[in-house]
């Protein structure tokens, strides 16, 4: 239905077996989420370092990879584990143009790689979040053998969205992933792609092109 549109298919994937699968079913892409990612990281666990790979070498059509992408060294990785580019999500939440509250933005650029939670992983549908009261509750409901049920209130949509508009960080669960470690600016969205392409330009050309003149040149010293 959305080919009969015109419109083009990106299909999330948490494991190589999936992404095969959308292929096969015709997306016209794939976005690869390693364990690092905020939101739903699958239950496999793998993370991005051997999920890309693993699935660059299964897919023909564009594959971007997504899950802990925030600067120009996860840009240049992705490029050389097989990726045709990367997703960001926490890291464009923290850009001047992003609409949600400026504590939010604050938070995560004091944040650290650390400071996030894994819910609902008993009910073997995980999500990274925020650690704060609410998610490190709702994880201690479930991992004592609560249900869905016994939650249902702390993970409100309506409670998370409060984080966002208002900016309390204690109201609810806000998504939020590993990335958040490698954060600690608010830029544009203009200057933050800049930055990050200039910054792949000259580590691609720069130290990684250094490392294979040295070798080059050591190998023919020898």
């Amino acid at each position: 239905m959305f080919h009969d549109s015109g419109i083009k298919v990106l299909h999330k994937c948490t494991s190589a077996r999936h992404a095969v699968k959308a292929q096969d079913l015709g997306v016209d892409g794939i976005s690869i989420d390693g364990f690092e990612c905020a939101g739903h990281p699958g239950e496999d666990d793998v993370a991005g370092l051997v999920l890309i790979p693993a699935a660059a070498r299964e897919i023909d059509i564009p594959m971007i990879a997504s899950g802990g992408f925030a600067d120009a060294r996860g840009l240049v990785a992705a490029l050389a584990l097989g990726a045709d580019g990367i997703n960001m999500g926490t890291r464009f939440m923290c850009v001047a143009e992003s609409p949600i509250h400026q504590r939010v933005k604050e938070a995560i650029v004091a944040g650290n790689e650390n400071q996030t939670e894994l819910i609902f992983r008993p009910l073997r549908n995980t999500s990274r979040v925020a650690s704060n009261r609410v998610s490190r509750e709702v994880v201690e409901i479930l991992d004592h053998g609560g249900q869905f049920e016994d939650v249902r209130e702390l993970v409100a949509g309506a409670r998370g969205r409060k984080v966002f508009e208002d900016g309390d960080l204690e109201a609810g669960i806000w998504t939020v992933g590993t990335a958040m470690g490698l954060i600690d600016d608010i830029p544009t969205v203009a200057e933050l792609v800049r930055r990050i392409v200039d910054e792949a330009e000259g580590l691609i050309t720069g130290r990684l092109n250094a490392m294979i003149r040295h070798s080059a040149d050591a190998a023919t010293s020898a």
